[in-house]
């Protein structure tokens, strides 16, 4: 009797389907990865966006210039002030306003404060998702700190509405440079807590050191900025190739990485606070040698007058109607505005035909363009260290998605 025949395929592989996403925290927001899997291993996978899209470019399109300011703050809410102010300057440059040096070195104060915050929450996260929780409570008691001072200054924290097209809408407080003064003094002893937690720990450098590393050619063929492009090596930073509100009477450094890897983008992200402080500390330096007072351009077809002369007097009353409404006359043209936000060249390209409206308005938000390469480098990685890779590429999904 004969056996019957036994046939393997040993060449054959099975793999499996996963949906890594949309789900937190882990993936850090909504956004899905549907990748193909050999056991723990990436073989492959396509991004998908969109669960949280809010079409604000067209929105922008149909509200007057001053009325588009809350739509940035949802964009990038780690650090919203950059998007706030990255707009107002857009609408300056259009309008050929020149602000203040006082008014300059207050945004930078605002800026970089909440560069700090943005980069805070992500390597303080990445520790999370390194299986370390203490640093992370660390730097949070800070960001605390941070939105105290947003609050002094506009009443707001995570979604500011902070200033307006010309400078801010009131003068910094005693109270307010008290609490800026105080978080300079008090962050950098908890940063370098911070560090001893992580830079030389053994685990966290075997979780991140060579994991999702990107070239510096591979980094700008796909339009990285910001912290992930410097951590392969580039040193482009807006703030210095394309100097904006007086950055350049700032003396920093730009850090850069040489593998960009997870570990090198943790580690540029960390210098940059201590840049941030290094900065703050210049700009109430140069505060002080400005004249008091001075917290917006003179212009009054422009700028919102006070709320006081508002409720009693006629004609501030009609500019403050004619300002909100967008009844006040702007140029045909087109203009393009950077700035550094907290994960790269946050942009505002705005094409206006004179009309109460932007005609076309786009927003070049980094996550969005950053985020485009994920799948690529998960290809080959396991599934854990592509959690820890998105922690490192900090991805909004508000910034994402706009």
């Amino acid at each position: 009797m004969n056996e019957p025949a036994i046939i393997k395929n040993l060449d054959r592989k099975e793999t499996t389907t996963l949906n890594l996403g949309p789900t937190h925290p882990s993936t850090h927001g909504v956004f899905q990865n549907v990748l193909e899997m050999d056991g723990e291993r990436i073989v492959s996978g396509v991004s998908t966006i969109g669960y949280i899209h809010r079409a604000f470019e067209k929105i922008a399109e149909h509200r007057p210039f001053y009325q588009i300011t809350p739509l940035t703050d949802r964009m990038n809410y780690c650090s919203s002030p950059i998007n706030n102010m990255g707009w107002h300057m857009t609408v300056e440059k259009m309008l050929g306003i020149q602000t203040p040096k006082r008014v300059d070195y207050m945004r930078v104060i605002i800026m970089e404060l909440a560069r700090i915050s943005d980069h805070l929450v992500c390597n303080g996260i990445l520790g999370v998702d390194t299986g370390a929780y203490s640093g992370f409570l660390y730097l949070m008691e800070k960001r605390e700190h941070i939105y105290e001072i947003y609050e002094e200054i506009c009443g707001a924290r995570l979604t500011t509405n902070i200033g307006r097209v010309g400078g801010f809408e009131r003068d910094f407080n005693d109270i307010a440079f008290a609490k800026i003064k105080k978080f300079v003094k008090d962050y950098v002893p908890v940063l370098k807590e911070f560090e001893d937690l992580f830079t030389r720990s053994r685990i966290f450098m075997d979780r991140t050191i060579g994991v999702a590393a990107v070239d510096a050619q591979t980094a700008l063929d796909y339009s990285w900025t910001g912290p992930i492009l410097r951590a392969c090596g580039v040193d482009y930073d807006v703030r210095a190739n394309e100097p904006y509100s007086s950055y350049e009477d700032f003396d920093f450094d730009i850090p850069v990485g040489t593998t960009g890897d997870v570990y090198d983008r943790y580690m540029v992200r960390n210098e940059e606070m201590y840049q941030s402080i290094r900065i703050i500390e210049q700009a109430l330096d140069k505060i002080e040698k400005e004249p008091k007072g001075v917290f917006h351009a003179d212009v009054p077809d422009i700028y919102l007058p006070p709320k006081e002369e508002v409720y009693n007097n006629m004609e501030a009353l009609i500019y403050h109607f004619k300002i909100v409404m967008g009844e006040v006359d702007s140029p045909k043209t087109e203009v393009y505005h950077c700035v550094e936000g907290g994960n790269g060249e946050l942009g505002f390209y705005l094409v206006n035909d004179g009309g109460r409206t932007p005609y076309r308005l786009h927003f070049r938000r980094p996550s969005f363009i950053n985020y485009q390469m994920y799948a690529h480098m998960s290809s080959g990685m396991l599934l854990s260290d592509a959690i820890i890779n998105l922690s490192s590429l900090n991805v909004i999904a508000g910034e994402l998605d706009a």
